[in-house]
């Protein structure tokens, strides 16, 4: 028997203690989780052992467990007792973002559930914290930005403008802006602001870790009516922008079925071929960063349309094939991007 399972299964145990009035049978359990009840036995023996305040009592001729009221009702509203032990056992997800002031509260909050919880039930998330690890790569370290990142988090809630000197990436340069911060977006392990350049006259994405200096202005500004981050950043592939383009890619069968199985743009379309390849379609922003992505997935992926973009990559494909061939030599690299400034 797998030790996830077993876990998995007090688990429910618990939750379903913790909502039932009466109590429950040993039938009763046992039929709500699929299991046998000699199983279910050991599961209740593993929980008492472990410390949790489950007894058994006779009521109308049965014989019902339950979780003594002391525990039940001593959680503050609105969270419940399991609800707790999620947000709880929660905290590693949000290990990303360590050194930010999100994350000092967050643990501030998870200090306060550890103190709300039974010391039981903190014995038991430490067994279920060996199942599993949340992974998060790749991501950057913002103990060094946390000023910056506090400072752009209070200019968005006072709706104040804020002048920054920022460095483009793709164009190795710093400029001075003045922006209305709207959001602070993080994605793929990168925090952003999204806001309105006056510089540029439109909305702009900005990598917070490249914002070198930053001002908080005296000046105010209202979000538009009809802005919407969800439409704003919904069409791009990721996080550059550009103009929408329809993509047709084919995928071999080898990795198909890797394809198929996430979500990787909210517009994909995918077409099963009769030998198990896959065709591919989206409409995104930009072809830049799909490019990067199809390019992942090497010789198992061909563009199909659009030409420009299937030129790009066998370019690229190209200029890779000559670094291998050859001595490595420091030379231009092509740009590919449509006029849009990259975060």
């Amino acid at each position: 028997m797998a030790r996830g399972d077993q876990l998995g299964r007090q688990w429910k145990i618990i939750q379903i203690l913790v909502s039932s009035k009466r109590g429950k049978s040993a039938a009763e359990l046992a039929d709500e989780l699929e299991c046998h009840p000699r199983t279910l036995y050991r599961d209740l023996e593993a929980l008492q052992v472990a410390g949790f305040p489950i007894y058994t009592d006779r009521v109308d001729g049965k014989n019902l467990w339950s979780l003594l009221d002391t525990v039940k009702h001593h959680i503050p509203v609105p969270f419940t007792f399991t609800e707790l032990m999620a947000l709880y056992f929660g905290r590693d997800m949000l290990k990303v973002f360590k050194d930010t002031p999100f994350y000092d509260s967050l643990e501030t909050l998870f200090q306060k559930v550890k103190t709300t919880l039974p010391p039981e039930s903190i014995k038991y998330l430490k067994n279920i914290e060996q199942t599993l690890h949340m992974g998060i790569k790749p991501y950057k370290k913002y103990g060094k930005f946390k000023g910056i990142l506090k400072q752009v988090n209070d200019a968005a809630v006072n709706r104040k403008s804020i002048e920054i000197v920022y460095f483009t990436m793709s164009r190795k340069k710093e400029s001075r802006r003045r922006v209305d911060p709207y959001r602070i977006w993080f994605f793929n392990g990168t925090f952003y602001v999204i806001g309105f350049c006056h510089t540029r006259n439109e909305a702009r994405i900005f990598a917070l870790d490249r914002i070198k200096m930053l001002h908080q202005t005296k000046e105010a500004f209202e979000i538009p009516e009809d802005f919407s981050l969800e439409q704003f950043v919904g069409s791009s592939f990721g996080v550059y922008q550009g103009d929408p383009v329809y993509i047709k890619v084919w995928f071999h069968q080898d990795v198909a079925g890797y394809i198929k199985e996430k979500i990787w743009h909210e517009s994909q379309q995918i077409h099963p071929q009769d030998d198990g390849s896959i065709i591919f379609e989206a409409e995104v922003s930009g072809t830049d960063e799909i490019r990067f992505w199809i390019m992942t997935w090497g010789a198992k992926a061909a563009v199909l349309e659009p030409d420009s973009l299937r030129e790009e990559i066998r370019s690229e494909a190209e200029m890779m094939a000559n670094r291998y061939s050859g001595s490595i030599v420091a030379e231009e690299t092509p740009s590919y991007s449509q006029g849009q400034e990259h975060p």
